[in-house]
């Protein structure tokens, strides 16, 4: 029978770093930029600051409330590199084997987020302000960050503190990447069909997602199923791109697209928010099809970029954004 039959031998994987794609690099350096400024609105309102009484409101809130859209970001940007290497790796999903694909996912997430939860306890029995656990037990906080249904928890009990609360995203992500194995067996079982209708699934749900849970603030945002579209698209976004042929013929079309799309949601939100599309959720998945259409097209043979101090802190940024991002707080 098909559902049995063996799975192919992954070919060596490749050794060496994957070339990084500097585009990419700068939009997750935007990204985490934009998460990094909402909280320093949160903690530090900027209203009566220098920047908040010149910025015109509209300018003030693209720089300072774009954090949800800096971490929805991310998810396609996940979603497309983690497949995008696994093609790299073995050669197509279905020959990716769960076991060296979950290992090297724990190894690249745990050892910084198991840091960073000890740390946190420390600051908890040290009763440092802005530190203390007091609408749960921190073994029930510890316990929700390692095994990834922190947003879970936040959604029964309310808001965290800050340095617990960015861990909201990461049981998402990674939630799905336990899966992710699972979905490419059945690439491997049922045919590769089969596996873009699996990802399709997730990408029909997240709008129903962010939309039938508005009643509880929190879960609608951080529910599961509201950001694993995101890492859908992303990774649908890769295996388009694996076809360099594809790639070059509407590259510059998805270019525009990408533009156009990001362009109307990142930028254009009253306008977004007028035809309705936020209160049905769809803002978030038209802004995640703009940044899949953006990867696409950077997948493309591109010049190095020229030498700019602001392009290279952004690459910076984006090439240690995950680090950046746990410890910001």
């Amino acid at each position: 029978m098909l559902a049995y039959a063996p799975q192919p031998r992954a070919s060596r994987p490749v050794q060496g770093a994957a070339v990084r794609n500097p585009a990419i690099d700068a939009l997750r350096g935007l990204a985490i930029l934009c998460v990094v400024l909402l909280h320093v609105q949160i903690h530090i309102p900027q209203e009566q600051s220098l920047l908040g009484k010149v910025l015109p409101p509209a300018l003030f809130n693209l720089v300072f409330r774009s954090g949800y859209y800096g971490v929805i970001i991310f998810f396609v940007i996940s979603g497309f590199l983690i497949t995008r290497a696994a093609l790299e790796r073995w050669g197509s999903l279905e020959a990716v084997p769960w076991k060296p694909f979950l290992r090297r996912r724990i190894a690249r997430i745990y050892p910084c987020l198991a840091l960073l939860v000890l740390i946190l306890a420390g600051l908890h029995w040290a009763e440092v302000p802005g530190f203390v656990l007091d609408n749960t037990s921190l073994a029930r906080a510890a316990a929700s960050a390692l095994a990834l249904h922190l947003n879970w928890l936040e959604a029964q009990v309310g808001y965290l503190p800050a340095a617990w609360n960015v861990l909201w995203s990461l049981s998402i992500e990674e939630a799905f990447y336990l899966a992710f194995p699972l979905i490419c067996m059945l690439a491997l079982a049922a045919g590769r069909r089969a596996l873009i209708v699996a990802l399709l699934l997730f990408v029909g749900l997240g709008p129903f997602a962010r939309a039938a849970f508005s009643a509880n603030e929190i879960w609608a945002d951080h529910a599961y199923l509201s950001g694993m579209d995101g890492i859908a698209i992303g990774c649908l976004a890769a295996l388009y791109a694996a076809c360099p042929a594809r790639c070059a013929r509407h590259g510059r079309r998805l270019l525009l697209a990408g533009t156009a799309l990001f362009s109307l949601v990142f930028l254009l939100r009253k306008t977004t928010h007028m035809l309705g599309l936020t209160g049905l959720g769809l803002n978030v998945t038209l802004l995640e099809i703009g940044v899949a259409c953006l990867l696409i097209g950077w997948s493309r043979p591109r010049r190095a970029p020229r030498p700019n101090a602001i392009a290279a802190a952004l690459r910076w940024a984006g090439q240690n954004s995950y680090e950046i991002y746990l410890t910001h707080m």
